[in-house]
């Protein structure tokens, strides 16, 4: 589903703050063909059609290594938080007055497609609140505190999350003043809407959209580059 007309007033924000700890060294800075990781999920952003401007949340010093120059659409920086929930409230924060929809992402997806954006955006449009996510294939299994198999999980409406996870603006808003008033943690905003009872809309993503996290994950991300070139 592609939406009727480019939304002028959706924003992305492209949370970048994370300390890479797990890799051993910043992931988002690491070349992909060529091309930074965090670069290349800038780059998709600012080629859907339904994004009209982004908010980068990153240190001044991982900007700097990025090389970023002249953008044909309106791109700032703003500090992180110590935590992801914090950053994306500093995003917010950011957002131009007036802007009514605003679409998150996170800067170690590198191979996030604009049409997925693009359609994830339309659902938003739709519903108030959509997310990119990808339906679960794999066997899944509940473990013990020992790391031992306890009980097997049914795929059945079980999802993987992905983003852009995308909130009509006032709507993600109070759902982060609620979960703060409540000193509630949530690794996405997915969880912060569902805090305060909101419905999301899961739109299926029909590209490779993997978050780098390891070693592993660079290779897979390269080799997909690869692939698709």
């Amino acid at each position: 589903m592609q939406p009727a007309h480019p939304a002028p007033d959706c924003t992305a924000i492209l949370v970048a703050a994370g300390s890479s700890r797990r890799l051993g060294t910043d992931k988002l800075v690491w070349p992909l063909a060529g091309v930074p990781v965090l670069r290349r999920a800038l780059e998709a952003l600012l080629a859907a059609d339904s994004i009209a401007a982004v908010v980068v949340v990153c240190p001044p010093e991982r900007w700097n290594l990025l090389g970023f120059a002249d953008f044909h659409k309106p791109v700032t920086r703003v500090d992180g938080g110590a935590t992801r929930q914090q950053s994306v409230a500093r995003g917010l924060a950011a957002l131009a007055p007036g802007t009514r929809w605003v679409a998150v992402h996170d800067g170690a997806r590198p191979l996030i497609e604009p049409a997925d954006i693009d359609r994830c955006v339309a659902a938003a449009l739709e519903h108030r609140a959509a997310s990119l996510a990808r339906r679960a294939t794999e066997t899944m299994r509940r473990s013990d505190a020992e790391d031992f198999s306890a009980a097997p999980v049914s795929r059945e409406h079980l999802w993987c999350m992905e983003t852009p996870q995308v909130f009509q603006t006032a709507l993600l808003r109070a759902a982060y003043s609620a979960v703060a008033a409540r000193s509630l943690t949530v690794t996405d905003e997915v969880s912060a809407l569902q805090a305060i009872g909101a419905r999301v809309k899961l739109v299926e993503s029909r590209h490779p959209n993997l978050k780098i996290t390891t070693p592993a994950d660079l290779a897979l991300a390269a080799a997909l580059l690869t692939q698709s070139s």
